[in-house]
């Protein structure tokens, strides 16, 4: 067969191994390819090839690849555990998300030792040096429910209960089995790149860093945000519902109305304890409400200001995106493209100078940026601040001083807002945060923009990288944390985003990423959104919402 990597081509023996095809073309940097992309889809390296193919091997920069080695050490991880403590021990192991460039994970009923962590990690270390194989078998879906409910895997059993397929694909090694909903490296041999350190009363799975692959980065100290997570997570326990096949549950008995009512009484619970943090701390002029994209910054910003207002507050909501300059003087980025998302691209000097008139009684007459003409309009909207007004801005910059330069640190509360993720597929399969937001982001756009999901996803990249650089590094600034996610928010999105992601062309770049969202709907069942309040943060993505949104 004819066998066509990058500008070479080469015949190769049909049936040959992508691992053994790589070998073939790739001298530099071969130890570091995990995953290969085969006419556009992805394979895993112990796949056979029987046509002619165009094939391109993937390292560790590029996210699916990235994900499977995250997954592999996360595999390796648990099989280690499984080695040295039992299957008992490795099914008390709960992975629930990420912190920077780690994985956090618990011990389900104690804190793990030092000892433990440094068992488990010289075990990994044995396994990486063995490399061992990797073994991926299909398994009657029926044999697979038999196989985890005897080895005590009650989530799983749970989860396939809802999976409407006959075959379920696990992975093995070391005489540990476990199921994954991606994909997994051959043999343990190219997971050389990691540590586990302790972290909180559990411990921290850190990767190698994006960029060069060979490094690992410290632990990041996330304190405000992680006590966030963790609040989160004791919520879904105390309703009993901390993974998908628990949704599902609530969901096919009848559950989902009452839900659906608790989850949205704590929403609206916490912003009130929120305001009144606000009023405790005094002298508060500016709320400054940062958040990456999708996390609902505009809803909770109208949900607090009505909370506001129940204290005494006469509260203003202003967006930030009113501040964009004339569009003709925006930066470019390293591509020619707008940068919106960089601070610049906003008018810094009208901001501070309007905002001080505020604080010192002036009277201002706000803009309102017109996005289709790229130019900020002023159509009367005059302000003027009493003792008890307050400002509650929102913008993916709000954290940063160099915004609000001219304002004086007593006057303003920092508040970070992001939609963290509060159920995992199951206790070894995380659902990633970002996966949340960007099928908010694909929901939302095609409802207000007319977007495909195609194009979402396209410019998704761009708006991560914006956040990594302009909101990520200033969320522990904020004087309190705000979770938008609802844990039954999946299930009521599934049904508005199906079809989006069906639309994306097979032979389109988001294709894969496409796949990748749909495959991880599957495993939870969708529900109608009637139910849903008309306050409710998911209305800003969904619609129906009472706000301007």
């Amino acid at each position: 067969m004819k066998i066509t990597v990058g500008t070479t081509t080469k015949e190769i023996p049909e049936g040959t191994p992508l691992s053994k095809i790589a070998d073939a073309f790739v001298t530099e940097g071969r130890d570091r390819i995990i995953l290969a992309k085969v006419n556009g889809k992805l394979q895993e390296m112990f796949k056979n090839c029987y046509w002619d193919s165009t094939i391109e091997f993937l390292d560790i920069k590029n996210t699916d690849a990235r994900r499977t080695y995250m997954r592999g050490v996360l595999f390796v991880m648990l099989a280690a555990v499984h080695s040295c403590y039992g299957m008992k021990d490795c099914n008390e192991i709960a992975v629930e998300h990420s912190l920077g460039t780690g994985i956090y994970c618990k011990k389900n009923g104690s804190p793990v030792s030092q000892e433990f962590i440094d068992t488990v990690k010289a075990k990994m270390k044995e396994m990486v040096a063995a490399n061992r194989a990797i073994e991926k078998k299909s398994m009657n879906k029926a044999n697979a429910v038999r196989l985890f409910r005897e080895n005590g895997m009650t989530d799983k059993v749970s989860l396939l209960r809802y999976r409407c397929t006959s075959k379920v694909n696990v992975y093995s090694m070391c005489g540990y089995t476990d199921y994954f909903y991606g994909y997994m490296p051959a043999s343990t041999g190219i997971l050389k790149v990691w540590d586990i350190v302790p972290y909180d009363e559990g411990f921290m799975v850190l990767m190698p860093d994006t960029e060069d692959g060979i490094t690992v980065p410290p632990a990041k100290s996330s304190d405000k945000f992680f006590e966030t997570l963790q609040k989160t997570n004791t919520w879904g326990s105390a309703v009993g519902i901390e993974l998908v096949g628990d949704l599902n549950d609530c969901i096919s008995s009848g559950g989902a109305e009452d839900l659906i009512l608790v989850q949205e009484a704590l929403l609206e619970k916490r912003v009130a304890e929120i305001a009144e943090m606000i009023r405790e701390a005094g002298g508060k002029k500016f709320v400054m409400i940062a958040g990456p994209s999708s996390s609902g910054k505009t809803s909770f910003s109208h949900r607090l200001s009505i909370q506001l207002r129940t204290i005494g507050f006469k509260p203003h909501p202003i967006g930030l995106d009113n501040y964009y300059r004339d569009r003709e003087f925006c930066p470019r980025d390293e591509y020619g493209n707008y940068d919106f998302e960089c601070l610049e691209a906003l008018d810094i000097e009208l901001f501070n100078k309007q905002m001080t008139q505020l604080l010192n009684g002036e009277r201002v007459e706000l803009p309102e940026f017109n996005f289709k003409t790229g130019k900020p309009e002023y159509k009367g909207n005059f302000l003027q601040l009493g003792p008890d007004d307050i400002l509650v801005i929102e913008g993916i910059h709000g954290l940063n001083d160099r915004l609000s330069y001219s304002l004086p640190a007593e006057s303003k509360f920092r508040i970070y807002i992001s939609a963290l993720t509060e159920i995992n597929i199951d206790r070894h399969n995380r659902i990633p945060t970002t996966d949340v937001r960007l099928i908010r982001r694909i929901v939302r756009d095609a409802r207000t923009r007319g977007s495909s999901a195609t194009e979402t996803i396209a410019m998704w990249y761009s708006v991560r990288r914006g956040e990594e650089k302009h909101i990520f590094p200033y969320q522990e600034s904020a004087d309190v944390m705000y979770n938008s996610a609802a844990v039954y928010e999946l299930a009521v999105l599934k049904t508005y985003i199906e079809p989006l992601l069906f639309g994306v062309p097979e032979d389109s770049p988001e294709y894969l990423e496409a796949n990748r969202l749909l495959k991880m709907l599957s495993y939870i069942l969708g529900m109608p959104s009637e139910s849903v309040p008309h306050n409710a943060i998911l209305r800003e993505f969904i619609g129906g919402s009472v706000f301007r949104v």
